[in-house]
């Protein structure tokens, strides 16, 4: 019983010390790390990357990537200037790249650094697809999701720290050990992680559609992600997203809250 008062007091008071608010749900965050640390590590760790991949440099796919890119980050600016964050972007330092490499991924680290591989344009089919998976990506970086994973593991670590400063009998401490690992992991990180996804849906589908390009592409998008993975994915439980016919139905239900999103700020036809 005390261990698990002592827990809770822990948790709450690193809950409490360091919060942000997600300007897009107007939720509590964690903040453990400050961006403030964190962007300057991010632009290092990208830098590094880039010197260590073949970047594609004066093609049309490149000069799409940077076109999309940068119509999502005004897109962003518009939303969050509209809802009462001025200057919310002013420690974003805007990148983008396209790394000749066959994984089908793409990225935005914190602070605005961001990377489309070769390998998933195919997937995109062409610039509205590629918008699809850039208001994603970059979603994710303006929730500071990023962030807030790295401070859920340090009070994950945290946690099973004191546990086993607080178990004094081996096996009991065992016990807690093998338990909290799997329960921790199934039963708070992937739960986490997938929310994470779900939200950067909602967000990156709004901010293409502010952008001018038509959400109603995102659900497509996501059948031929489907259809590469060759249904291959774990269960959606064991997983750090969530289901591709999860992820489908609820791009399809939210594309027409994204187009009366963007009716708001004078955008009433799509790419």
């Amino acid at each position: 019983m005390k261990l698990k008062k002592g827990l809770f007091v822990f948790g709450t008071i690193m809950f409490i010390l360091s919060c942000a608010t997600n300007p897009f749900t107007g939720k509590k965050t964690m903040a453990l790390v400050p961006n403030s640390q964190l962007f300057p590590t991010a632009f290092a760790q990208y830098d590094q990357f880039l010197t260590e991949h073949k970047v594609v440099t004066g093609t049309k796919d490149a000069a799409m990537i940077t076109r999309v890119g940068q119509r999502i980050a005004v897109a962003a600016e518009r939303w969050l200037n509209a809802n009462g964050y001025q200057g919310y972007l002013k420690d974003y330092k805007w990148e983008y790249n396209l790394v000749n490499d066959e994984t089908v991924n793409a990225w935005c680290m914190p602070g605005g650094k961001i990377v489309f591989y070769t390998g998933i344009l195919p997937i995109a089919k062409g610039e509205t697809g590629v918008a699809a998976i850039m208001g994603h990506e970059v979603a994710h970086a303006l929730a500071n999701h990023g962030q807030q994973r790295m401070s859920a593991a340090y009070v994950q670590q945290g946690i099973a720290v004191a546990g086993n400063v607080a178990i004094k009998d081996e096996k009991s401490r065992n016990a807690f050990n093998q338990y909290y690992g799997v329960g921790s992991q199934v039963g708070v990180m992937l739960p986490f992680s997938r929310s994470h996804e779900t939200e950067a849906d909602k967000i990156g589908l709004y901010l293409m559609a502010i952008a001018g390009y038509n959400p109603d592409e995102a659900s497509e998008l996501w059948k031929r992600m489907k259809a590469n993975s060759g249904g291959g994915a774990p269960p959606e439980i064991l997983s750090t997203h969530p289901s591709n016919d999860s992820r489908i139905a609820n791009l399809k239900a939210l594309a027409p809250k994204a187009k009366a999103e963007a009716e708001k700020f004078g955008v009433t036809s799509f790419k």
